[in-house]
């Protein structure tokens, strides 16, 4: 078993794992996500990646994987890591290999001098709010998320929407 930053050649098995996880996550047709829209974000050729993955393999098969990005705390003064997707296929659950892929970050976290290591955990997914408890993680239940999509995004914006690249 290994945890390891990812690469342009793993690009093909984290879409996979993104669609395994929106199976799990009862939405199985909402993967909009091309393997360049990945490609783009996290190993952009000319640009800084706006996100960042590690991988866990056995036997040289990706088999999970936590997806990520830098976020900021204007209370601590300090970036962190915003836990996009954490996802290991269930044939190799209960080996260690979710737990390693968070302890890879909070090694990142802790080398960078970041104070934070957040995630969203969907409340009915109890085998996954269990795993967090027992790592030590608290709920944020005093927060609601709010998100903007389609068109009222469009709207807010102003009512135009830029042209999305193939």
């Amino acid at each position: 078993m290994t945890v390891r930053p990812a690469t342009i050649d793993d690009v093909p098995s984290i879409l996979g794992l993104v669609h395994d996880l929106a199976a799990y996550e009862r939405e199985p047709d909402a993967v909009e996500a091309t393997q360049g829209d990945l490609v783009a974000a996290l190993f952009p050729p000319s640009a800084t990646p706006t996100a960042f993955a590690h991988v866990a393999e056995v036997d040289g098969e990706v088999v999970g994987m936590a997806v990520w990005f830098v976020s900021f705390s204007t209370w601590t003064g300090r970036n962190g890591i915003w836990l996009e997707d954490l996802f290991v296929r269930p044939e190799h659950r209960g080996a260690g290999l979710g737990r390693d892929l968070l302890a890879a970050l909070a090694r990142v976290c802790i080398e960078r001098g970041w104070r934070r290591l957040e995630w969203w955990v969907l409340d009915w997914n109890e085998p996954s709010i269990g795993f967090y408890r027992g790592l030590g993680a608290t709920a944020e239940d005093e927060w609601t998320t709010y998100r903007l999509t389609g068109d009222a995004l469009t709207t807010l914006a102003g009512g135009t929407t830029p042209s999305r690249p193939a």
